[in-house]
């Protein structure tokens, strides 16, 4: 009875270390499965860092077309006020006309009128600086809020490729499957490039 009982005891713990050394290889050959996770983490800070950014893009190209269509609308209103100008300059000049045709032309009153329509002159050039002045400021907000949009365009590109990468990621911890886990980080890597490359070699005035 206690030879079989002894015979047991050494089968139980002769199964308890076969386990405990399966689990050790186990653990050794899932080994590198942290590093994938660690690869993840670090993918997904970039991705969170890389949509924040793409989000400011967006956000800077709808702000430059608010700007672009302010400085459109104060560049009509000016060019209104040219156009009004002009039509009062073109009366004085009909008025200037008629007393110069007169048979006894009445020299104050010509005086006047020339002094009138010289300080017309002189609003309508104000008035055309002001006007293509924010003309300029209307095009240069364009100019912007075209390269910022190509800037969101650039990085919600390396926001896919990011995407791609941690899917990639996680399927490798599901299936054990290391080249996963290389492809994954491959496109981690394109995405960080693009990344970088958008933010700092792509000028956006």
């Amino acid at each position: 009875m206690q030879t079989t009982d002894l015979d047991d005891l050494k089968q139980l713990v002769a199964e308890l270390r076969a386990d405990h050394v399966a689990q050790k290889a186990k653990e050794k050959r899932d080994g590198w499965t942290k590093y994938v996770s660690l690869t993840m983490v670090i993918i997904a800070v970039l991705a969170a860092i890389a949509t924040l950014r793409g989000g400011g893009f967006s956000t800077r190209t709808l702000k430059e077309m608010n700007e672009a269509t302010f400085n459109q609308a104060q560049a009509s209103d000016q060019w209104s006020f040219y156009e009004a100008k002009s039509i009062k300059e073109n009366l004085y000049e009909i008025e200037l006309e008629h007393l110069t045709a007169a048979s006894s032309p009445d020299a104050v009153a010509i005086g006047k009128m020339k002094d009138k329509i010289a300080k017309y002159e002189k609003d309508k050039a104000d008035i055309t600086a002001l006007a293509k002045g924010f003309e300029a400021k209307r095009d240069a907000a364009r100019t912007t809020a075209t390269k910022a949009a190509e800037h969101s365009k650039q990085m919600g590109l390396s926001i896919t490729f990011f995407q791609i990468a941690v899917a990639l990621g996680a399927m490798c911890l599901i299936v054990k499957k290391k080249p996963l886990w290389i492809v994954s980080t491959i496109f981690g890597g394109l995405a960080t490039a693009q990344m970088i490359y958008v933010l700092y070699f792509v000028p956006l005035g």
